[in-house]
């Protein structure tokens, strides 16, 4: 579905990242991780059109969409759950999910999605009516995984989900995950919290100073000594 070939991202004269290749098959869930600042938000920025790649390619569902603009990738089915949630916080609940639907011109379907999503977040259903700035940390973060899912999208990437958030929500959020990837979403998933990312992942791939440094199946890469002693604390 994803295919990112030797892609170099500057800020400047700064490169964040450096020649790095990866692949995201049809309905897996895929993880990089990697300490903060290796680079991995500049991935996802790279591949949803929000910042600029200097060299390398980014092809989604054998289609170039290395220079095309951000709406445009929305569009043919990529969605964002960014880092720090970013929600509407002055908006309810339903207008930020309503929102997410906006490439959609099918009001049955959303309406179905929009009840599929109460489904998957009951506290959202209680909370519907509440404007996003007055929700928890954990109820913002499960927000904006159901505001990226009303855009009915393809493959999801999603930034820092654990960021901030209290265990209980941690547990929440993965456990939504998983479930999500059982339904056969397809997940990018970029994460510091490593034992998490990798206990749901299919594949993982670490990052370290903006350069791929190992990949494997996620098992495999949880029992790797190198992983466990940077990111597993073992």
């Amino acid at each position: 579905m994803l295919r990112v070939e030797e892609v170099d991202v500057f800020y400047g004269e700064f490169q964040a990242v450096s020649g790095v290749s990866f692949q995201v098959q049809e309905g897996e869930l895929v993880t990089i991780i990697g300490a903060n600042g290796a680079g991995k938000s500049t991935i996802l920025k790279a591949l949803m059109g929000l910042q600029g790649c200097k060299r390398g390619k980014i092809t989604f569902q054998e289609q170039d969409i290395t220079r095309i603009a951000t709406y445009q990738r929305a569009r043919l089915g990529i969605t964002l759950v960014p880092e720090g949630r970013r929600l509407f916080p002055d908006l309810t609940v339903e207008q930020n999910l309503l929102i997410g639907g906006y490439t959609r011109t099918n009001s049955t379907g959303m309406e179905k999605d929009l009840q599929r999503i109460y489904g998957l977040f009951p506290i959202l259903t209680e909370r519907r009516l509440q404007v996003g700035k007055t929700l928890s940390g954990g109820e913002q973060q499960m927000l904006a995984i159901g505001r990226a899912l009303m855009a009915n999208p393809q493959l999801i990437l999603m930034d820092e989900v654990s960021l901030g958030l209290m265990p209980r929500y941690v547990n929440e959020v993965f456990k939504t995950i998983e479930n999500l990837h059982t339904e056969g979403v397809t997940i990018l998933l970029v994460e510091q919290n490593a034992r998490k990312a990798l206990g749901v992942a299919d594949r993982g791939y670490v990052l370290e100073t903006g350069r791929i440094l190992l990949q494997d199946e996620a098992q495999k890469l949880a029992a790797d000594p190198r992983v466990k002693k940077a990111y597993l604390g073992s």
